[in-house]
C-alpha cells in the first residue's frame, strides 16, 4: 500500500501554486491552536489555513518599498528548484544518496571561488557558519590563539572566537565605520586578522591589504562579496584576493533563498584536510561543521545558469545605483546628516536637530528603512539589497518629513 502523504497531489500542488501566485485573506495567525493537534485536517485544509498566515504575514522583499536590510528578494527560479530540493530531500554527506547534487555544489563553487581569487570550498547555511568554519581551519593550520576584529565586525566573530576558544581582540573604527590602521596590535603571528566586506551597520569596507603580518587572514565578505563579480565596483574589494580564506552568504546579494553561504580558501586542500572527520558508517570524509546537509546549491546553480555572471552584475549595479542616487539625494537636503559614503549599498542618514531617530523611522513607509546606533548616535538605515526598489516613494516620503518637522 502506498502512503498518499509521499506521493505527487497535483490538485494539492496547484492549490499551493495558486496562493502562492494569487491574494489572500489576511491571518493574524490566531487560527492556530496552542497545543498540538491530536487528529490531522488534511493537506488541503492546511493549505488554506497557512496561505493567508505565511503568505501575507511576512514583508515582502521584492516590494517597490522594500529598502531596509540585506535581505532580498529572490528570483522564482529558485523557488522552483528550492521545491525540487524538498521532494528529493537530498543529504550530501552520503554519495549514495545525493551523487549529482554533491556534483553540483562542487561545480557551483568551482564557479565562483576563482572570482574571489580562492581555490575552493564549500557551501553553509550562511556567514555565521562560514566564519566559524574558517577561523577552525587556521586554529587547526596556524596553532592561533587569538582573533582580531574590528569593534563593527558581525557578531559571528566573537561568536566563533568564544565557541574555538581562542582570545577576541576588538580594534576601533575610524570616522566612516573601516577598521583603524593605527590601533592594530602590531604583532600578529598568533592571530587570525578579520576583515570585513561590508559592516553590518554601515557597509564600510575595511582596508583588505591590512595585516599581512597575520598568522592567518580571513575577510567576512558576507554583503559586499559579490561586488566582485560587478566591473564597475569591484576594485571596492581589492586585496581580497590576498586573504586566506573568504565568507560569502548567498542568501544576500547573490539573491538565493535561506540558508545558503559559501566558506572560500585560497589554499582549499590544507584547509579541507583540517577539518574532515571520517566514521564507520562514512564513505568518504565529512567536511566541515555540516553533517546532513541540503541542496543548497541547486537553486544557486540555477541562478548562476540563468542570469550568467553579467546577470548578477546587472542586479547589483542596481541596487547600487539605487542608493546612489538616494545618496544625491539626502545630501542635497540642509536637515539632513549622512553617515559616510555609499561603499557597498547601505546608508546612514539623520535629521540634524534630533536626536532620537524612532520617530522619524515610524512616518516612512513600512519595510523601506530600520534604524542604528553608531558612535553613540541614532540614524536611520537604507540597505540596497532590491534592485526593484522604488526611490522616488521613498525621497517622497523622507520630503513629507522634513516639511512636517521644519
Amino acid at each position: 500500500m502506498t502512503d498518499p502523504a509521499f506521493t505527487p497531489d497535483q490538485k494539492g500542488l496547484q492549490k499551493a501554486l495558486d496562493a502562492l501566485l494569487g491574494s489572500t485573506q489576511n491571518s493574524t495567525g490566531s487560527e492556530l491552536d496552542d497545543s498540538l493537534p491530536e487528529s490531522g485536517i488534511g493537506e488541503y485544509k492546511t493549505l488554506e489555513l497557512l496561505a493567508p498566515m505565511i503568505l501575507d504575514g511576512a514583508r515582502k522583499l521584492g516590494a517597490e518599498g522594500a529598502f531596509a536590510h540585506m535581505d532580498p528578494p529572490t528570483p522564482w527560479i529558485t523557488w522552483a528548484t528550492t521545491l525540487w530540493n524538498a521532494s528529493l530531500n537530498q543529504n550530501l554527506l552520503h554519495p549514495d544518496v545525493a551523487p549529482i547534487a554533491r556534483d553540483i555544489e562542487t561545480r557551483t563553487v568551482g564557479w565562483l571561488a576563482p572570482c574571489f581569487g580562492m581555490t575552493g570550498g564549500h557551501m553553509t547555511p550562511g556567514s555565521t557558519v562560514a566564519n566559524l568554519t574558517a577561523l577552525w581551519a587556521a586554529r587547526e593550520l596556524k596553532g592561533l590563539k587569538r582573533v582580531v576584529a574590528s569593534k563593527a565586525a558581525h557578531l559571528s566573530i566573537g561568536k566563533a572566537a568564544h565557541i574555538l576558544g581562542l582570545d577576541y581582540t576588538t580594534v576601533e573604527t575610524n570616522n566612516i565605520g573601516q577598521i583603524d590602521q593605527k590601533y592594530l596590535p602590531h604583532d600578529l603571528s598568533d592571530s587570525a586578522l578579520v576583515l570585513t566586506a561590508g559592516t553590518t551597520a554601515t557597509g564600510a569596507i575595511d582596508e583588505l591589504e591590512l595585516g599581512l603580518n597575520a598568522a592567518w587572514r580571513h575577510i567576512d565578505a558576507a554583503w559586499a562579496g559579490p561586488l566582485k563579480l560587478s566591473e564597475k565596483h569591484r576594485a571596492k574589494l581589492n586585496g581580497l584576493e590576498m586573504a586566506d580564506s573568504v565568507s560569502i552568504s548567498a542568501h544576500k546579494w547573490l539573491f538565493q533563498p535561506k540558508e545558503s553561504g559559501l566558506v572560500l580558501f585560497r589554499d582549499v586542500s590544507p584547509a579541507h584536510d583540517a577539518i574532515s572527520f571520517g566514521a564507520d558508517y562514512l564513505t568518504v570524509p565529512n567536511i566541515g561543521i555540516l553533517g546532513s546537509h541540503g541542496a543548497t546549491a541547486v537553486p544557486l546553480l540555477a541562478t548562476l545558469l540563468s542570469w550568467g555572471r553579467v546577470g548578477l552584475e546587472y542586479r547589483i549595479n542596481t541596487a547600487m545605483q539605487l542608493a546612489d542616487d538616494l545618496e544625491t539625494y539626502l545630501k542635497l537636503q540642509k536637515e539632513i546628516a549622512v553617515y559616510g559614503p555609499n561603499e557597498s549599498g547601505v546608508l546612514l542618514w539623520r535629521i540634524k536637530e534630533f536626536s532620537d531617530m524612532r520617530p522619524i523611522l515610524g512616518k516612512l513607509p513600512t519595510g523601506s528603512a530600520s534604524y542604528t546606533h553608531v558612535d553613540q548616535t541614532d540614524w536611520i538605515r537604507h540597505v540596497a539589497a532590491n534592485p526593484n526598489a522604488n526611490i522616488d516613494l521613498l525621497k517622497g516620503a523622507i520630503q513629507k518629513i522634513l516639511i512636517e518637522f521644519s
